[in-house]
């Protein structure tokens, strides 16, 4: 019956501020009785005891061996991840000075790195030689460069730049994820996923067995 179902549906990498980890900070729950979900939601799931940065892999047959035993008459139904990590880190308060110099490191530091490679790149496939060569087929034999083709390259480069990236400053030109958001998702789940079997394989996941 639909009435004795709760719904439940958890990421697989959730980082948490506080020791004390309720459901709701890990996931969403849905249950026709709304006291339920609540009860749920305020629910602890983990407990952590030193202060430092870590992480504890988690099976979702441990969450639902406790709403179970909670609500015995209740159905769970698990609609996200199978096994989940729990991320503490340490609350501190942050200097906006050091995050924006940070930032401004960054962008000065991709900035060289991307300069240096357009550079290399146009030094390797010479440039100068491709645009004296176009000259001359369009214009005639001995045609000399008036700047033209220059300015043209150097204007459509950071366009082509910023409509292959998808992003502008704050504005996006579609709703699509750039080329750099998907790699960085990929990533991401590579390394939960590592992670998660890491520890299954050392007996570290806390299951309804733990």
């Amino acid at each position: 019956m639909l009435e004795k179902r709760v719904y439940i549906k958890i990421e697989q990498n959730n980082e948490v501020n506080k020791k004390r980890v309720c459901f709701k900070d890990i996931g969403k729950a849905y249950c026709t009785d709304k006291k339920v979900a609540q009860a749920v939601d305020s629910m602890v799931i983990y407990q952590f005891k030193d202060d430092e940065n870590q992480k504890i892999m988690f099976s979702v047959m441990k969450v639902i061996e406790k709403i179970d035993n909670a609500f015995p008459a209740m159905e769970v139904v698990n609609m996200g991840e199978t096994d989940f990590i729990i991320s503490y880190q340490v609350p501190n308060r942050k200097n906006i000075f050091w995050e924006y110099a940070k930032v401004y490191l960054l962008c000065f530091i991709v900035g060289c790195g991307a300069a240096f490679s357009i550079m290399t790149f146009n030094t390797d496939v010479s440039v100068s030689d491709v645009f004296t060569k176009t000259y001359e087929i369009v214009i005639g034999d001995g045609a000399k460069s008036n700047g033209i083709v220059e300015l043209a390259y150097s204007i459509g480069l950071p366009i082509g730049i910023c409509i292959f990236f998808n992003h502008f400053s704050k504005k996006a030109m579609s709703s699509d994820p750039t080329p750099l958001q998907v790699e960085m998702r990929i990533y991401e789940e590579e390394v939960n996923k590592a992670l998660i079997k890491e520890a299954s394989r050392e007996g570290n996941t806390i299951d309804v067995d733990g």
